[in-house]
């Protein structure tokens, strides 16, 4: 019995042995143990080439997100421009925020955005902000805009406007009925929807027609310039003033109004917005940017793109792009504050 237990005893040895040989690598390497599998799972993971989520920007992808706000006169731009942008690289977010410029550019000054973008030029005070709390920051044209009035579908009786009569219209204590503008139209109070007070629109009808006068104080006023197409939409005696896009994309339930600077009356379009006779309610659009931003890949990436594909995403959109070396200067710039 002593021999048949040290058989079995040593057959088990035998077995156990045998099985545990067989994750042994050979000289060939074809079969790997456990602890090899990890090690090359971890390297993989590490390099971004296996299945870890974290990609280095030197294997071609890039992610994070980018902070823009700013005028809403600018956002049908950045929305097509951040959409494009994501289809490429969807691991980067670039939402935008709709503050209006002056609002965008307390953001910027907060240090909160990467890019703020703006209906007007930015002002001293806001400027001097900016280098108070040590953000350097440049201007980046985007295209241009010819800010358009406009009156409801069923309205028959406006056929052109004046500089003069506009401000009528707009400033507080002029005219309340659209009698009070032209004896022959009707005897009906005007209804105005008019850009917030934070917006670059505001700011530019602010300056060359109410030239400083306060605006009529029964003004509908919203940041949302799609309120305003609504506003207008829905009465013959309403009136309201944005970005041209805004009327290109509601052209069928909106009039643009001719307006008349001295030369007759010129209406809105591609042509008259690039060759300036579409006065004084042309424009230029702006974004600008961190320079700091710019040391992060996706947002050097991104503006990049922007200028790339800005010209064309405006005139998609209804507004009107700059020319080819305007869109190089802008690159000298994005390169300089780059490092590049």
């Amino acid at each position: 019995m002593k021999k048949v237990w040290m058989l079995l005893a040593l057959a088990a040895v035998v077995v156990f042995a045998a099985a545990c040989g067989e994750g042994e690598t050979d000289e060939t390497g074809e079969t790997g143990s456990s602890e090899e599998e990890d090690t090359t799972d971890t390297d993989e993971e590490a390099s971004g080439d296996g299945s870890g989520e974290e990609t280095s920007a030197e294997d071609g992808e890039l992610s994070g997100e980018i902070a823009i706000d700013g005028s809403s006169t600018v956002f049908p731009i950045m929305e097509a421009i951040s959409e494009e942008y994501t289809a490429e690289e969807p691991d980067v977010q670039a939402p935008v925020g709709v503050s209006g410029s002056g609002g965008g550019f307390e953001k910027f000054i907060a240090g909160e955005t990467d890019l703020s973008n703006a209906s007007r030029e930015i002002k001293d005070e806001e400027a001097e902000a900016l280098q108070e709390n040590g953000i350097d920051f440049f201007e980046m044209p985007l295209a241009y805009d010819g800010l358009s009035v406009v009156v409801s579908q069923e309205n028959d009786f406006v056929d052109h406007l004046t500089v003069e009569e506009l401000k009528q219209i707009w400033v507080d204590g002029g005219a309340e009925n659209w009698s009070d503008v032209r004896d022959e139209w009707p005897d009906q109070p005007i209804e105005r929807f008019a850009p917030g007070t934070d917006s670059g629109t505001f700011d530019y009808w602010n300056e060359v027609i109410l030239e400083g006068e306060d605006i009529n104080r029964n003004a509908q006023m919203s940041e949302d310039d799609n309120v305003l197409v609504t506003g207008v939409q829905g009465s013959s005696n309403a009136t309201a003033f944005f970005g041209y896009a805004y009327y290109a994309e509601n052209k069928d339930s909106l009039k643009v109004v001719p307006i008349d600077n001295g030369d007759g009356p010129v209406k809105p379009s591609e042509e008259t917005i690039n060759d300036g006779s579409y006065a004084p309610l042309s424009r230029p659009l702006f974004t600008y940017v961190k320079e700091e931003s710019l040391q992060e890949p996706e947002v050097l990436d991104y503006v990049k793109f922007l200028n790339e594909n800005a010209g064309d995403m405006a005139l998609e959109v209804g507004y009107v792009n700059l020319t080819e070396e305007e869109y190089d200067a802008n690159l000298e710039q994005i390169e300089k504050a780059a490092g590049e």
